[in-house]
């Protein structure tokens, strides 16, 4: 399901600043050579993503979802000085990739790349989160939300990505994903301790913050 016309997609990103030759050079080398290249966050997501850590100026930022590390390299762009990332990854594959454009970039010093289970890493990490990005597994999503919203820092946001899920969450049954993404919406709307946004930028993408006590 097309949420615009292909017409009006070409029109918000000829007027979305253009990606910089590496995350061009990223892109291309996704496609190539990786699997499921259609997980690439792209111009409009990555810009936004971007934007959204400039503008909380936020110094710890975790990522759940690396693939070859287009939002990642987005967001580090955004990050302040002394601003960190970690970033947490199932596929050594996709990992190396990242963390090869990454120094290419000069933000490796700013980003930590995990490899392993990523409630495992969230576990071991210490500290609150200025922002959140989640684009994993579609049947974890809810885990991952209810490991991080306690570690959300007052200001904060997460934001999830694929929650329209290609239009499928209007199905009444769908695959394992499908309803885990549909019931990870509903559970996020229906939570007393945020305010939410879904916004169809993309496959959709939620923004959610903690509601104070």
């Amino acid at each position: 399901m097309d949420f615009v016309t292909p017409e009006i997609e070409a029109y918000a990103e000829a007027h979305t600043s253009s990606p910089e030759p590496l995350l061009h050079a990223l892109a291309e080398e996704t496609r190539a050579t990786l699997r499921a290249p259609q997980m690439l966050t792209g111009t409009i997501e990555g810009r936004l993503l971007e934007l959204l850590v400039h503008g909380l100026q936020a110094r710890r930022v975790l990522e759940i979802g690396t693939y070859s590390g287009y939002g990642t390299l987005s967001m580090a762009s955004g990050l302040p000085e002394d601003g960190r990332i970690d970033t947490c990854e199932i596929e050594e594959q996709h990992a190396e990739v990242a963390r090869r454009y990454l120094e290419q970039a000069g933000h490796g010093h700013h980003v930590t790349v995990h490899v392993g289970p990523a409630l495992e890493t969230i576990a071991r990490l210490e500290g609150e989160f200025n922002f959140v990005f989640i684009d994993a597994d579609k049947v974890n999503y809810r885990n991952y939300y209810e490991a991080v919203l306690p570690r959300l820092a007052p200001h904060g946001l997460i934001a999830v990505d694929n929650t329209i899920w290609s239009g499928r969450v209007l199905e009444k049954d769908g695959d394992d994903d499908t309803r885990a993404i549909r019931e990870f919406n509903d559970h996020v709307v229906g939570d007393e301790r945020v305010a939410c946004v879904m916004l169809t930028v993309r496959d959709g993408v939620t923004l959610i913050r903690r509601r104070a006590a």
